[in-house]
């Protein structure tokens, strides 16, 4: 029982697995900022675009 407590304890595949994901929610978190703000500014830039085309 001692040594499957012990090569439980010693087993970092987990920890690994875990921080992978933890690199990929953060990876995901930039990318949807990222998108967010260019989709807004793009809804700007057409939007004068269009006031411009509009005549005012």
């Amino acid at each position: 029982m001692k040594t499957l407590v012990k090569r439980f304890a010693a087993d970092e595949s987990g920890a690994t697995a875990i921080e992978y994901g933890l690199i990929a929610a953060g990876i995901s978190v930039a990318i949807l900022s990222v998108v967010n703000a260019l989709g807004t500014k793009l809804t700007n830039v057409f939007s004068n675009i269009s006031s411009q085309m509009n005549g005012g």
